[in-house]
This record gives C-alpha cells, sequence and structure tokens, in this order.
C-alpha cells in the first residue's frame, strides 16, 4: 500500500479490479481509457494523467487521452521519438520516476497544464506501454512530491496496469484491421458483382437482346419497378442482377426469393417477418426479406405463384411502403426497389382471377420480355461458344471448337428449356468429348436427331454412317487448313483414298484454307 498525505491508503487490489473491469467491460477504447485514468485518480490520488500513443509511420507521440488535462492543453501534447521524458520512454522502453519536475531538464512541461498556486512540487512517472517487445504508448501520471513516499511502488503498479491496456489496444488494433480486411473484400466482391453482372455481359447479338440491352440501360438508374417477362431458361435473374448492379443501390442490399419454392403458409413469414411467439416454433424475431432489403432491391421471381392474401400485403409495400411482421401492430417502414419475374401470362391470371388486377399494375410500371432461345437464332452458336470455353477451363480440358454437323445440330433445334437447356447441353459435351473438338454425337440424344423430331422418317444406318463420315472428313481439313495430304495423313489413310471421299460427299476443301 502506498501512504498519501491526505488521506487513508489506498485499496490497490480493489483499484486493479475496477481497472480490469472497466477495460474489458467495452469495445470502446477511447471509453476504456478514460475510466482508467478516472479509476487512478479515484483511488491513488493522481490527479493528472494521460496516456500516449506512438503512430508507428511518422514515429510521432499524441495524447490519446487525459484525465484533468483541458482540451487546449492535450492538443499541445505531441513529442517525437527522444523528445522529453515521454520520448525517452517510449523509445528506450524503460519507465521514467522524476521526483520533482522542476529539477529534471529532459521535462518539457509542453501542455501547459500544470499550474501550482502553492508552488507545491510535483513528481511525475512515465511508464511504457508494451505489447511483447513492441512499445506503443505510455501512461503517465502526476502526484504531489513527497521523499517518503517511494516512487518505485508506483511504478510497479503501473506496469501491471499497463500490461492490461496492452492488451486491450492490440485486440482492438487486430480488430480494426479486420475490419479494414473486411471492408477492402467487400469493395473488391462488389466491384466484381458489378462487373459479373453488367448488362454488357449478358451474351446476345440479335436484334431482339439489343432491345433488352436498351430497357434495361434506360431503367437501371432509376428506381421503377421492373416486371421480367418471359419462358424459363431466358435469363430473367440474370437481367434483375444487372439492373441492380448497374442502378444507384448497387451498394446497398440486393435480396432474392423464389416465391414458386416456399410453402404458402411460410411466404408471408419470409417476406415480412414474425414476431416471437406469432405462432408454433417462432421462438424468436425474426426481420423479413424486405426489411433486409431496405434501402436495396428486392428480387421475387416466380411472382405469378404468390397467393392471393400474400399479393394484398404485397400491395401494401408496393403504394405505402410499409409493412408489419407477423404477429406485431408496430408499422416498420421500408425503402425498396422491386424486380419481378415470372413465366405465367400475368394478365390472363388477372383476368381469370387468380392473380389481383392492382398488385399487376403496380408490377407492370416497366416491363421487359426475355426473348426464347429459338427467337434468337444469331445468338445460339455465341451462347455455345460461350459455355464451350467456361466448362472446357472448369474441367481442365483444351477443348478449340464445335465440329460443324454439332453447330448445325445446335441451329435446328428447338430449345424448349432455352439458355439454361443450352448450357447443361454443352457442360455434357465437354465432360464427354476427349478430342479438341466438340462432335455431333457428344450432343444429347435430342439434338442428335432434332432433324427427326418432325415429319421426316428416322436415318438409316447407312445415313448415319455418311453422315458421320463426312464430319471427320470437314473436322480433318479445318484442322490442316483445307490441306488434303496432311489431312490424309491425320486421319491414316491415303490421299487417293481420301480425296475419293470428299468428292464423294461434295466437300470443298479450299473453303478451309
Amino acid at each position: 500500500m502506498i501512504a498519501r498525505p491526505e488521506g487513508p491508503k489506498p485499496d490497490q487490489i480493489a483499484c486493479l479490479y475496477e481497472v480490469t473491469t472497466a477495460i474489458h467491460a467495452t469495445l470502446d477504447l477511447r471509453k476504456a481509457l478514460y475510466k482508467v485514468l478516472d479509476l487512478l485518480s479515484e483511488h491513488l490520488g493522481m490527479e493528472r494523467s494521460s496516456i500516449t500513443l506512438l503512430q508507428p509511420e511518422t514515429s510521432e507521440i499524441h495524447i490519446e487521452v487525459a484525465h484533468g488535462i483541458s482540451q487546449a492543453a492535450k492538443s499541445r501534447g505531441r513529442y517525437r521519438l527522444g523528445e522529453g521524458v515521454t520520448g525517452k520512454v517510449i523509445e528506450s522502453g524503460k519507465p521514467m520516476a522524476v521526483p520533482d519536475i522542476d529539477a529534471e531538464p529532459l521535462f518539457l512541461a509542453r501542455t501547459g497544464a500544470r499550474v501550482r498556486p502553492d508552488k507545491a512540487k510535483i513528481s511525475f512517472i512515465c511508464v511504457p506501454i508494451k505489447e511483447g517487445q513492441r512499445v506503443i504508448g505510455a501512461l503517465s501520471v502526476d502526484r504531489v512530491f513527497d521523499h517518503t513516499v517511494p516512487l518505485e511502488e508506483d511504478v510497479r503498479f503501473l506496469t501491471i496496469i499497463n500490461s492490461l491496456i496492452a492488451q486491450k489496444v492490440a485486440l482492438l488494433e487486430r480488430i480494426n484491421r479486420e475490419k479494414e480486411q473486411l471492408s477492402e473484400e467487400n469493395i473488391r466482391l462488389r466491384q466484381e458483382l458489378s462487373k459479373k453482372y453488367s448488362f454488357s455481359n449478358i451474351i446476345g447479338n440479335s436484334r431482339k437482346m439489343q432491345e433488352v440491352f436498351h430497357l434495361i440501360t434506360q431503367v437501371a438508374k432509376s428506381n421503377a419497378n421492373v416486371l421480367l417477362l418471359g419462358e424459363s431458361g431466358t435469363g430473367k435473374e440474370l437481367a434483375a442482377n444487372a439492373i441492380h448492379y448497374n442502378s444507384l443501390r448497387a451498394n446497398k442490399p440486393f435480396v432474392k426469393i423464389n416465391c414458386a419454392a416456399l410453402p404458402a403458409n411460410l411466404v408471408e413469414a419470409e417476406l415480412f417477418g414474425y414476431e416471437k411467439g406469432s405462432f408454433t416454433g417462432a421462438s424468436r424475431t425474426k426481420e423479413g426479406k424486405f426489411e433486409l432489403a431496405n434501402g436495396g432491391t428486392m428480387f421475387l421471381d416466380e411472382i405469378g405463384s404468390l397467393a392471393l392474401e400474400s399479393q394484398g400485403k404485397l400491395l401494401r409495400v408496393l403504394q405505402e411502403r410499409e409493412l408489419e411482421r407477423l404477429g406485431a401492430t408496430k408499422v416498420i417502414k421500408v425503402n425498396v426497389r422491386l424486380i419481378a419475374a415470372t413465366n405465367k401470362d400475368l394478365a390472363a391470371a388477372v383476368e381469370s382471377g387468380t392473380f389481383r388486377e392492382d398488385v399487376f399494375y403496380r408490377l407492370n410500371v416497366y416491363p421487359i420480355y426475355l426473348p426464347a432461345l429459338r427467337e434468337r437464332e444469331a445468338d445460339i452458336l455465341l451462347l455455345a461458344d460461350y459455355f464451350l470455353e467456361k466448362y472446357s477451363e472448369e474441367y481442365g480440358k483444351g477443348i478449340k471448337r464445335i465440329s460443324t454437323p454439332a453447330i448445325d445440330a445446335l441451329v435446328r433445334y428447338h430449345w424448349p428449356g432455352n439458355v439454361r437447356e443450352l448450357e447443361n447441353c454443352m457442360e455434357r459435351a465437354v465432360l464427354l468429348c476427349d478430342d479438341q473438338v466438340i462432335h455431333s454425337y457428344h450432343l444429347p440424344p435430342t439434338l442428335q436427331t432434332a432433324e427427326d423430331t418432325g415429319t421426316q422418317p428416322s436415318q438409316s444406318l447407312e445415313e448415319a454412317t455418311e453422315r458421320f463420315e463426312k464430319e471427320i472428313l470437314i473436322d480433318a481439313l479445318k484442322t490442316s487448313r483445307g490441306n488434303m495430304k496432311r489431312a490424309a495423313g491425320a486421319l491414316k489413310t491415303t490421299e487417293r483414298i481420301f480425296g475419293y471421299k470428299v468428292r464423294k460427299y461434295g466437300i470443298n476443301p479450299k473453303q478451309y484454307r
């Protein structure tokens, strides 16, 4: 215990306990450090104290928090490494105890905070704050000079306090670094998403797709609700991504929900949330998707599957921008842009009474029709090449191109599953292909016999063989750039036989040069 002239001995154990509690009670570093200095003053009579921290980048020392020092005096408390008592302590990593600051030439009194009408002498104690071997700052305190009280006792006690402060500072430095890393990663991922879902990355050069690009460009920067129409697999979700990530809400939440995938009794709970105890199993309060999307965009896929009762609540969100959780009476305001998608004819659903007319007109502010793949024949080969490159890289295969007969089969097919079916088809072909070329026999049976799905009779064995043989000859000529000799050698046959087959099938080698 340390005796003080003005009162009874302080309880150091109680002080240490309260300091420990204060440090671990909050993640707010400044609040914790202020509390530590208050406790030192309360328990040990240290009227003026400060915690200085070192900026490693600039080697500047500044007062982070202070007790008994004005804001103006605190702002003057700046030092360089090795400058003054504080600078020496942080530079050396060793504590200093100055019995009388007036007799110490190193003491700079830069803050000008020590006004002593009674001319009392002041002792100054400065102890380094260390994280391992690294000095990160210092704790400094004043006390009234008393030659009967050993300053070493204060040094030892403040060293214990500093070890707790160092742990707190190190923890918060680590948390701040992780926050910065997460923030940087978040920015990078948002940039990647924006790039990935740019409408310019939607594959399509056909006239109908150019119209879609124009409509997306026009509506993206607005807050208008968008209704995406078209068959399943035409890329409605991709269009929704493009609209959001090119909008003014790109940095806000983008929440997606498939109405058809949710049971009817859970749709409202998912969309609008619920209060604890509102129904059996509601053990906690849960925010709905609209709350999570507040400030951003909500994408409701297959909205034609939404029940009539849920449509009524959706109308309130669209009109009033407010909702109530299940089991609650409190109204929650939300600011959400809605993008809806459906493969159903909503106008017909309105006529039949299965979809509310008022909801339909609220959604149908800006309709965009995504054309079926059979309506954009010019894009089939473009998409096929894109998926070939994608899956060839994913599965580590060096597939270079699609053979002419395979291209013919792709173009002839009617694609009821649209772009999604084409993607699945190309993934399958890449998996089956052990060559550098996708052949027609790598395609699904439905495409291989596409020519036979109409009124034409099935191919005979001779016709199928001739078709396969012609495909091989053309591939060899493409590889050899129309050189008959090299093409024949690649197929391990004579140039004479190769030439005979070329003439038989009416192939012109010059067009492959």
